[in-house]
C-alpha cells in the first residue's frame, strides 16, 4: 500500500482540497484506480480540530466534482 498525506496548517482548506482533487485524479486514471493507495489530509495545528471544511473551499470543490467531505477535520 502507498500512503499519501496532504498537510497544511488548519486542514480546513488547502490540504482537504488537495486530497479531494487527488482522489478524483485517481478515480479517473486507470493505472491509479487499480493501485492500493491510502489518501488523507491533516493539520499541523490543532486550532481547527473538529471543524468542517471552509465553506468557500467546499463550494469550489463542488464546482469541479470531487466527492464532498463527509467527516470532521483532524490534526496529526
Amino acid at each position: 500500500m502507498t500512503g499519501i498525506l496532504f498537510v497544511c496548517h488548519g486542514n480546513i482548506c488547502r490540504s482537504p482540497m488537495a486530497e479531494f482533487i487527488f482522489r478524483k485524479m485517481c478515480s479517473e486514471n486507470p493505472v491509479l484506480r487499480n493501485m492500493d493507495i491510502f489518501i488523507a489530509s491533516a493539520a499541523t495545528s490543532g486550532e481547527e480540530t473538529g471543524n468542517d471544511i471552509y465553506p468557500y473551499a467546499r463550494a469550489k470543490l463542488k464546482e469541479k466534482g470531487p466527492p464532498d467531505h463527509t467527516g470532521r477535520l483532524q490534526a496529526i
